[in-house]
């Protein structure tokens, strides 16, 4: 199948987060800390595209080393290598040319940082339709990654708080070398105390990094550069500058997001 990696990129809904943590029995800032610390809370780049990385040391793994001599920025033994962001895409375009295979299947994907050949855990035949679903938007990504965490028995170390359980299942052996329990245990507890991530707020976060507007981190907070950010856009449309989602700016944004996602 032919593979698109601009879509829709729609942000996640109330219906897509809350029915799978109400399936799973897991509490919201469980799930954030997780997302977090994965993304930064966001399943997709400023041009709709997934957010992913590419894994050499996989690659290197799915196709038996044999590409080792002739692109060893690409597949090689030893994990690392990383251009980071977007630039992400063109490493994955040039392992694609190799084994086109392979390289869905070693590359992580979407808010939940999914692996390639764990798309059947995620509720998917293979890579390429698990990709194909999650270019369409974050409750496609966050449906995958509550079907993974379930298939790997995941969800009881994350409803229980055992993060150091959960880190090396979802992580892999290696995770204390990026501190990742740590960092989760520090999530969670931030969104424990503190307020969650307004839905509706950080979907307008969302859009306004896609129409050009640079609200900061996709976090559903109303910081300062969020209200900067939505002035600005209200003013370029001839909205009252309130500075908020009001109903005016949040039709204005869904209608101005669809139609720059229209080819």
């Amino acid at each position: 199948m032919a593979i698109s990696f601009v879509g829709q990129g729609l942000p996640m809904t109330t219906n897509g987060f809350g029915s799978g943590c109400d399936k799973l029995g897991v509490k919201a800032p469980e799930v954030w800390a997780v997302l977090t610390v994965e993304t930064l809370g966001s399943g997709f780049f400023s041009d709709r595209r997934p957010k992913i990385l590419f894994e050499r040391h996989i690659f290197h793994n799915e196709t038996n080393g044999q590409f080792d001599q002739t692109a060893p920025d690409l597949s090689n033994p030893v994990q690392g290598g990383y251009s980071g962001g977007t630039a992400e895409y063109t490493r994955l375009a040039r392992a694609m040319q190799l084994d086109e295979k392979a390289a869905l299947r070693s590359t992580s994907w979407g808010i939940g940082q999914i692996m390639g050949f764990n798309a059947d855990k995620a509720g998917y035949p293979d890579a390429p339709t698990m990709v194909q679903a999650m270019v369409n938007g974050e409750d496609q990504q966050i449906g995958g990654l509550f079907a993974f965490l379930s298939a790997t028995r995941l969800d009881g170390p994350l409803r229980n708080h055992d993060w150091t359980s959960f880190a090396r299942g979802y992580n892999g052996p290696t995770y204390a070398k990026n501190q990742y329990d740590t960092r989760l245990a520090s999530a969670f507890q931030k969104y424990t105390t503190g307020p969650l991530p307004d839905l509706m707020l950080r979907a307008a976060q969302i859009y306004l990094t896609y129409l050009g507007f640079n609200p900061g981190p996709v976090d559903g907070t109303l910081g300062r550069m969020t209200r900067s950010a939505l002035i600005l856009f209200q003013e370029k449309n001839g909205l009252v500058q309130s500075g908020e989602v009001d109903d005016p700016t949040w039709a204005k944004l869904q209608q101005g997001s669809a139609t720059a996602a229209t080819p």
